[in-house]
């Protein structure tokens, strides 16, 4: 029997293209069975009594809240991940992204709430809806529903105890679900304390229950800052999994994509060096060999096939396996999978553009403009999530990293940073876009806090052994710093 044909740079380089084309928008697009990637990093944070999952922007938050409500995702991942009480839960969205006035308050509605008295008792009512107590759910408004937890203590208490033994009996659990906790208030103060009142209620239904949990899917900053306003959120913290991701995860997830397309292409692509795929009775969703999501020489080797086999000349540069996740970590050591793909997806469109003709279907110079590209998605991110970040690294702009704290201080000093801090306060705090969410820094008039909260960010580094600061490349790059060396800033 004659071998099949291995995929041509071309037929490589159109599936990445189909495959990686939605990736840059996984926060908008529903998960689904076919979708579906199960890193093993990422099992503990679905255990039913881990509380608190920690993680930042496009690492799986969002993914992971909307899989778990949705029954036969929670089945695949029982099944993945050998975790049987997924099969046994009765799972309530607590907040999340999408317009659920029935299950949660908006974001208009929390801010009348959050003014008008301890945020505990929002959250209380959410769950006690989520519960099915007959009176509050017979209420119309959110206000109306909190009153009736202020009102009624003893009441809400006793339903809490009976759907707590109820489920115990039935062997269930109830799993109130919480996300896009950023999108909670624009004030900062106001959103620390509706997270503290969750983590409250979290940490109340981990020790005072045996079958009602929250699961918290929240960014580590906000999570650290809500900490001020219940103190006791440390308790929580030995019921937290962060969401990371290895160089193997994420290898790992592009090949799944690659796999999981649709089309004749994907199909040679799951027999051709790749045997071991196992697919579903239905053909829809295809599990990629345990080497291809585990073991780092085998993914090597199949992505050396894809790329070119080093980032310049010789191997010096390095080699385009390891190079592409090392220039995409931020400060903590943590790799953004949205950042992995579109570097990957920018490197494919770009060699298409200007390397048609080339022997691989990424050239290492449209690697390097995926990376740029990546850059400048993640800076949107930050500066979305963090709007003070941006002016804080402004100033910086055009200065070589690594770089003299005294002189990254000067320059802020220079550039009246606290004034400015306070002026964007200002203008956060009397925003009227519910979704318009602003969350630090913590310390603005104190310079030297400020560096200590970029590096808590992942923005800078550690400082160096001769003391001074860095920027990773996936943030030195879109922020106009220049390293000698380095991937070069994005010409204008």
């Amino acid at each position: 029997m004659t071998a099949e044909a291995p995929l041509t740079a071309a037929e490589y380089r159109d599936l990445l293209s189909t495959a990686l084309e939605e990736a840059p928008y996984a926060d908008t697009r529903p998960p689904s069975a076919h979708t579906l990637f199960m890193p093993d990093s990422h099992r503990t944070a679905l255990y039913v009594d881990t509380t608190v999952v920690p993680g930042g922007r496009g690492v799986g938050k969002t993914f992971w809240y909307r899989s778990l409500l949705d029954e036969g995702l929670r089945e695949l991942a029982a099944t993945e991940y050998r975790i049987s009480r997924l099969r046994r839960l009765t799972v309530s969205p607590g907040h999340g992204l999408a317009m659920l006035s029935d299950c949660y308050p908006s974001p208009q509605v929390l801010r009348s709430l959050a003014a008008s008295g301890d945020t505990y008792d929002i959250w209380y009512a959410v769950l006690l809806n989520a519960l099915g107590e007959p009176e509050l759910r017979a209420l119309p408004n959110w206000s109306d529903k909190v009153a009736w937890v202020r009102a009624n203590p003893e009441p809400a208490q006793r339903t809490v105890e009976r759907a707590d033994r109820e489920a115990y009996d039935k062997n269930l659990v109830h799993l109130l679900l919480f996300d896009a906790l950023e999108h909670l208030h624009t004030d900062r103060e106001q959103a620390d304390r509706l997270v503290g009142g969750i983590l409250r209620l979290a940490l109340q239904m981990r020790f005072g229950t045996r079958s009602i949990r929250l699961k918290v899917f929240i960014r580590p900053d906000m999570f650290d800052s809500a900490r001020q306003h219940f103190p006791d959120a440390s308790k929580l913290s030995g019921y937290a999994a962060e969401l990371t991701w290895s160089r193997t995860d994420l290898y790992g997830l592009l090949f799944h994509c690659l796999g999981n397309e649709d089309g004749e292409t994907a199909r040679r692509f799951r027999r051709i060096n790749t045997g071991g795929w196992e697919s579903d009775p239905e053909g829809t969703r295809h599990v990629s060999p345990l080497l291809l999501r585990n073991d780092e020489d085998s993914q090597t080797q199949l992505f050396e096939q894809i790329a070119d086999p080093f980032m310049g000349s010789n191997f010096r540069k390095g080699r385009p396996y390891t190079w592409l996740p090392n220039h995409l970590m931020d400060g903590q050591g943590r790799i953004s999978p949205r950042s992995f793909l579109q570097a990957l997806l920018t490197a494919a469109e770009g060699t298409h553009t200007g390397y048609r003709n080339h022997d691989r279907a990424l050239h290492q110079q449209a690697i390097r403009t995926g990376v740029q590209k990546a850059s400048q998605r993640r800076v949107e991110e930050v500066s979305e999530d963090t709007p003070w970040v941006e002016l804080a690294i402004r100033p910086l702009a055009g200065c070589q990293v690594p770089i003299e704290k005294q002189a990254v201080l000067d320059m802020w000093a220079e550039a009246n940073l606290p004034a400015e801090l306070a002026k964007d306060s200002a203008r956060y705090a009397q925003a009227d876009e519910p979704r318009l969410v602003r969350t630090g820094p913590r310390h603005p008039d104190d310079l030297p806090r400020l560096i200590d909260e970029l590096e808590a960010l992942g923005v800078m580094t550690p400082p160096r052994r001769d003391g001074r600061l860095d920027l990773p490349d996936v943030y030195r790059i879109a922020f106009g710093l220049g390293r000698r060396g380095g991937v070069p800033r994005p010409k204008v």
